[in-house]
């Protein structure tokens, strides 16, 4: 059987993902081709799992100042590239396109009529799971933005639906700093986050952004462009986590039971999820904006117990070559009865 895997990659969650499967994928010998859509293949970074990917315009949403913008976003779509990239993706060599929210190679399946598994925490959302900010312009692009034949869902609790637990990759925490928070806000600027962090200065933040403060970060905050090893050491030996709501960072810092605020991206419907969700299940802290008050009672509040999940890809890629792709209930029920959920969550 030969795949071809389309990521979307305006986030770094969708490739923390994908990195999952594409080990998963080559352990059992898949042939896979790659395709990545939403960024510049300049803006990518730690790609070597993928091979020889190919890159395609796609669709993305812009924001500013940590919320989404509709002017900025229609401007930068309006472009008919990416539909030229769809009409030119000859999928003619491939049995089955697996997906993660890209437009690219969605549509170019339902045009083409190959087989296409839709692999997101987006395909969750479909399901009345947990969620905030919802409209019907939401529920028509979670079905309409990339198309799938199967749709397999992914979150932190199944919340009583056929879904997948999430696909976690994380280092062993051989030591823990209570006091080192890592910082992960990329919607947000610079010197926001400087003047949010300044005054709690018992604490030392590893900050991880792609761009820097205007002048020096006090001392106590410590200022990083995007390294995924470093980044993934910072967060073993972090004694808690601060980051936009996106789906992947929270379930990685949640297997390993690191305490969680997170800022939504307002205007981002998953993100507000997101929120949603962990707040029902009480499984983190969260602001709508960036709150000092909100920071002080979340440094006082206690680590969580960590959630063992299970490796999904590993169970995914195997389920992929039994053929039965309509049949996730299956899947899903095994996956789950790995999993022992925190006695804490609601």
């Amino acid at each position: 059987m030969k795949i071809l895997y389309g990521v979307q990659g305006t986030g770094n969650g969708h490739l923390s993902r994908a990195r999952v499967m594409a080990r998963a994928l080559a352990e059992r010998g898949a042939e896979v081709d790659y395709l990545f859509s939403g960024r510049p293949r300049s803006q990518f970074f730690d790609m070597d799992v993928f091979g020889d990917y190919r890159v395609a315009t796609g669709l993305t949403f812009l924001s500013r100042a940590g919320r989404i913008s509709p002017v900025d976003t229609v401007r930068h779509n309006l472009s008919c590239r990416w539909w030229q990239d769809i009409r030119a993706l000859d999928l003619s060599s491939y049995d089955l396109v697996l997906n993660d929210f890209d437009p690219v190679s969605a549509w170019a399946a339902r045009r083409q009529k190959v087989p296409c598994i839709g692999i997101s925490h987006q395909a969750a959302l479909r399901f009345d799971v947990p969620k905030m900010g919802n409209t019907w312009f939401n529920e028509r692009l979670l079905e309409y933005f990339a198309p799938v034949d199967v749709a397999l869902g992914c979150h932190w609790h199944h919340f009583g639906f056929p879904l997948l637990p999430p696909f976690v990759d994380v280092g062993e925490v051989s030591e823990e700093h209570g006091h080192d928070i890592l910082v992960y806000l990329p919607f947000e600027a610079p010197d926001d986050i400087i003047d949010f962090l300044r005054p709690f200065d018992n604490y030392r933040f590893l900050v991880y952004h792609a761009q820097s403060p205007s002048g020096a970060a006090p001392e106590h905050i410590q200022w990083h462009g995007f390294c995924r090893e470093g980044f993934r050491k910072h967060l073993a030996e972090a004694g808690g986590v601060v980051a936009n709501a996106g789906f992947e960072l929270a379930s990685e810092a949640l297997t390993l039971g690191k305490k969680l605020l997170v800022k939504p991206l307002l205007g981002q419907f998953e993100q507000l999820s997101n929120v949603a969700a962990l707040q029902l299940l009480g499984a983190a802290h969260s602001m709508m904006y960036l709150s000092r008050d909100a920071m002080r009672s979340w440094l006082k509040s206690a680590s969580p117990e960590p959630v063992r999940y299970p490796a999904v890809g590993d169970e995914l890629v195997k389920w992929i070559e039994q053929g039965e792709w309509h049949r996730g209930d299956g899947l899903s029920e095994l996956l789950w009865s790995q999993v022992r959920l925190p006695d804490t969550w609601r």
